[in-house]
């Protein structure tokens, strides 16, 4: 078996590439997943080395501009850092039903201050009997995903 390096694997066509035996390609496959695995840990240690050093003094400048998240910039030596704490919000969905159940016992819409949707888990419709799902059945559309493939080494 030929090993082909990352380099090589990004010039050759996707066709050449599925010529190769299963062997081949499943250490390709694992080579990959590798350097992936290797690129992710160098970014969150990077990453983390970034807060270290910067966090408190974006803290500091959002402090200054009455802002508890955001993003603030500021410069160290010749580089911008730009130092962004998104603001994640998170609602009660049992509570938020309950409200809007009273704006609708009141006789507003509750579609003017809520975004509502609805989603059926796949393995309570599957489990439903037919007559359910047929009701259903009409406001349901299945897409799929991008194709995925594992590889495995059988034991000779």
């Amino acid at each position: 078996m030929n090993r082909i390096s990352p380099d090589e694997v990004l010039t050759t066509p996707a066709g050449e590439l599925a010529a190769l035996a299963s062997e081949s390609l499943f250490q390709l496959k694992n080579d990959a997943a590798d350097l992936l695995a290797a690129a992710k840990s160098i970014v969150e240690h990077v990453d983390r080395a970034l807060d270290l050093k910067y966090a408190d003094r974006a803290h500091q400048l959002r402090l200054a501009a009455g802002k508890d998240t955001g993003v603030v910039h500021f410069d160290d030596g010749h580089v911008r850092i730009t130092a962004d704490l998104p603001k994640k919000v998170d609602w009660d969905q049992t509570r938020l039903a309950e409200i809007t159940r009273r704006i609708a016992a009141n006789g507003d819409d509750p579609s003017e201050y809520v975004d509502i949707s609805y989603r059926i888990s796949e393995t309570k419709f599957n489990a439903w009997p037919e007559s359910l799902k047929s009701a259903f059945a009409p406001a349901r559309t299945l897409k799929t995903g991008k194709p995925g493939f594992r590889l495995a080494l059988l034991q000779e």
